[in-house]
């Protein structure tokens, strides 16, 4: 194989590397956003569950004391 061609092919590796490594970053990033957002629903949902829970505990109360 000439120097050329093999220079050549070194560069393609080297640019298809660089590439992976940003795809790589990418998903990384998107990786975090999902499991910000997961966290996020999860905390909304126990908030809404604690509400519930609190109002079936207040009905609760109220029909016990009538």
């Amino acid at each position: 194989m000439d120097d050329d061609r093999m220079v050549k092919l070194l560069e393609e590796i080297r640019d298809l590397q660089r590439a992976h490594v940003e795809n790589y970053k990418d998903a990384l990033r998107n990786q975090e956003e999902s499991i910000r957002i997961t966290k996020e629903f999860q905390r909304k949902a126990s908030l809404r569950q604690l509400v519930a829970l609190i109002v079936i505990a207040v009905l609760f109360g109220v029909f016990l004391w009538r």
